[in-house]
């Protein structure tokens, strides 16, 4: 299977050997703090993806080999509309990494047909990290398509659970909560007033010039700049 040539002419061999020679140990150092067992430089994987373009049985098999370097130049190299739900599904359940978890979500199924459906059925999921996928889409909803949303109830899904709820779906969950605030401006003053409450991410370490993730900063920066614009 590792050698299978694709319809674009690249084997998997091939691609997995180049992956490995642009390994640096002292990225894999950093990236393995977060959770992240791979050491490429994601601008080289971006201009490796660039430069082999679209080939959906290459990402396929790419996805396959369960490496997460690999796994990460498939969902930059694959057709997003040309998977199916369950498999769609069986990938999320199997991304063993966050960044794999973040890009697949954000790159492939957020592209999907599917989107809606898994949004519904992952958020209600009781895997934790599951259903941090259910809230990622929902957040995307929030932003882009928010009609049909009950956003007053999904403030009282986050104001419940959000402070006890296992880390990345507690990220997941606050940002949600942050983008209500923003898009929202008549669910703003609830969504200010939760962030205070609760207090998630409220200690966060920040870097300088960035945002912090806490909502009521988070929600009051990003408005001034929506209204400066």
């Amino acid at each position: 299977m590792a050698g299978t040539t694709t319809p674009g002419g690249t084997t998997v061999t091939e691609v997995t050997a180049e992956l490995a020679a642009l390994d640096d140990p002292r990225i894999r150092a950093v990236n393995e703090k977060h959770g992240d067992d791979h050491g490429v430089n994601l601008g080289k994987l971006r201009a490796l993806a660039k430069r082999l373009k679209t080939q959906q049985e290459l990402a396929r098999e790419l996805w396959g080999t369960e490496d997460t370097a690999a796994r990460l130049l498939a969902l930059l190299v694959c057709r997003p509309k040309a998977f199916e739900r369950d498999e769609l599904d069986t990938m999320l359940r199997g991304a063993r990494t966050p960044k794999v978890h973040d890009w697949l979500v954000g790159y492939v199924v957020k592209k999907s047909p599917h989107a809606e459906e898994l949004r519904l059925a992952w958020s209600a999921d009781p895997d934790p990290v599951v259903a941090s996928a259910g809230w990622a889409l929902t957040t995307e909803r929030v932003a882009k398509k928010p009609e049909g949303l009950d956003l007053a109830g999904l403030l009282d899904v986050i104001e419940a659970r959000m402070k006890d709820a296992p880390d990345r779906l507690q990220w997941a969950m606050n940002h949600c909560l942050a983008q209500i605030g923003i898009s929202h401006e008549e669910h703003r003053a609830r969504a200010l007033g939760i962030g205070e409450r609760l207090e998630v991410l409220k200690d966060y370490p920040t870097s300088p010039g960035c945002t912090s993730p806490y909502a009521p900063v988070w929600i009051t920066e990003m408005v001034r700049r929506q209204e400066e614009a």
